[in-house]
């Protein structure tokens, strides 16, 4: 492998209300991405604690950043020597609310990157402001990995490509995405759609984790530049690993300089 080629993974699990075996599966899953080779791995909105019906159960299961669900997270990252990315309930001055949060360890523990869901799920039946908190707009967390800038977003942001390009503009050309993606008539062909598409436009990766169905619609993916999928994941809790390359980035923007051909901005309303 040269020094600009990555090992990264999407780990695919549908968790459940107890965050213990959550963590539990989230080692088992590191373990095995790590086994085949992976150095950065990206597990899926809702990690720490999920129900399918939002509610005050998952108020009451929120945690801080400096929690016991980070804290085991760090261990896991440590522990294996890898990026994790997951998502966390977290847990906010609302009585009634909680922040949907994704949170991004380096290998030595270090909370390197956080980034709250901006979109949330109010479509297709679903009404997550009810309970969520939607994250402010801020100028977004980028980190470090190899050759890469790694950028944060979540879901149903998916639907809003400016999300996507913000982080393209703030230099992003690994782009994460935890998922609890609702499963549904044509949902399925939405997220796969939609991933490749944010991947296209902005010739970047993607790499997006989703629960396991039955209420995800898995298909976890990483998706390169071109829009080609490189490493997909069906229906089962898995991983799935693909190597990287940020000469893969510079060689399709040499040929397809879409980024740099715009002429418009993204501007927050």
């Amino acid at each position: 492998m040269s020094t600009t080629e990555s090992a990264i993974a999407v780990a695919q699990f549908a968790p459940v209300a107890d965050s213990s075996v959550n963590l539990q599966t989230i080692r088992e899953l590191t373990e095995r991405a790590v086994s085949r080779g992976a150095r950065l791995v990206v597990f899926p909105e809702y990690s720490s604690f999920f129900v399918p019906q939002l509610g005050q159960e998952l108020v009451d299961a929120a945690e801080p950043l400096d929690g016991d669900f980070v804290l085991h997270l760090a261990d896991i990252a440590r522990h294996f020597g890898v990026h994790i990315v997951a998502g966390l309930v977290e847990k906010i001055d609302e009585p009634s609310r909680f922040s949907n949060t994704l949170v991004a360890l380096s290998p030595a523990g270090e909370l390197v990157a956080t980034y709250r869901k901006l979109h949330l799920y109010d479509a297709f039946g679903g009404s997550e402001s009810t309970w969520v908190k939607p994250g402010d707009i801020e100028v977004p967390e980028t980190f470090p990995f190899d050759d890469f800038v790694v950028g944060l977003q979540t879901c149903y942001d998916l639907r809003f490509p400016e999300v996507t390009r913000r982080l393209t503009d703030a230099g992003a050309t690994l782009v994460l995405v935890p998922s609890e993606w609702v499963s549904g008539p044509l949902k399925e062909h939405h997220w796969r759609t939609l991933v490749t598409a944010r991947a296209l436009e902005n010739t970047s990766y993607v790499a997006a984790a989703d629960h396991a169905p039955p209420v995800g619609v898995g298909n976890s993916m990483i998706v390169d530049p071109m829009g080609i999928e490189i490493a997909t994941i069906g229906e089962a809790a898995d991983v799935a690993v693909a190597v990287i390359s940020a000469d893969r980035v510079n060689a399709v923007r040499t040929i397809n300089p879409a980024v740099a051909l715009r002429r418009f901005a993204v501007v927050p309303r």
